[in-house]
């Protein structure tokens, strides 16, 4: 793998300071619990901006400037193995927080790349600080995301890391469906890093699932699922 990867920096178009009392997500987001008096307390600009596909919202080792709300899209988490390899430890969508070490003065642990077009709310860490300092409410957030965070990262290597390619890719599937029973897929690389199977693997499993209509694309990576059937193969071995 091309380790200039570790090195892009964020390409991203900023839109202005985001609106956080009137966020679409904001009853799923880091800030869901603030009151009206808590938002006063915010004097650094909370910034909205979008994130193209590859682009990295911050580097594994980075000095952690900030928090990412993610509004929409999907980001993957990354470690990169000595063999020059990678792998993808979680995925985050719209709620999701990305930066959550940054509360805590850690270097990030992972690096954060944009798998689809991602807008996401930039909070620099001195908000956080302040607010925990001042607020119990963001405190309580945070611990409620920490530990989120050890939950999903337990499911993603149970549910995506055991089984047979099969089974994985089907959950992967289940995973990324939304309620008309379509999903956003991906490259199969960044298939095969989350799941841990060969990029080879993991196209002859796609293209077998769609041979047998468990699948249908709609466009490149756009996919119509049977969630049924991807469930009874999911629960397989």
């Amino acid at each position: 793998m091309d380790m200039s990867v570790k090195k892009t920096s964020v390409n991203a178009a900023w839109r202005g300071l985001a609106n956080c009392r009137g966020c679409g997500i904001r009853d799923s987001a880091l800030f869901a619990d603030l009151t009206e008096p808590d938002f006063n307390l915010i004097h650094l600009p909370i910034d909205e901006m979008t994130v193209t596909p590859g682009a990295a919202l911050y580097h594994v080792g980075d000095e952690p400037a900030a928090l990412y709300t993610v509004r929409g899209g999907l980001v993957k988490l990354v470690q990169y193995l000595p063999n020059g390899g990678q792998r993808i430890v979680r995925l985050l969508r719209t709620g999701d927080t990305a930066g959550l070490e940054a509360a805590l003065g850690e270097p990030y642990r992972h690096t954060a790349i944009a798998i689809h077009p991602v807008l996401t709310c930039r909070i620099p860490r001195a908000v956080i600080q302040r607010l925990s300092e001042e607020t119990q409410h963001l405190h309580q957030q945070l611990m409620r995301r920490w530990h989120q965070a050890v939950e999903r990262a337990d499911a993603f290597l149970v549910e995506l890391g055991t089984g047979s390619a099969r089974a994985r890719v089907a959950r992967l599937f289940l995973t990324l469906v939304d309620d008309r029973g379509e999903c956003d897929f991906f490259g199969r690389e960044d298939v095969g890093a989350v799941l841990g199977i060969t990029t080879e693997t993991a196209s002859r499993v796609v293209a077998e699932l769609k041979r047998q209509g468990l699948l249908e694309e709609l466009r490149p990576n756009r996919f119509r699922c049977d969630v049924t059937a991807l469930r009874d193969l999911a629960d397989g071995p």
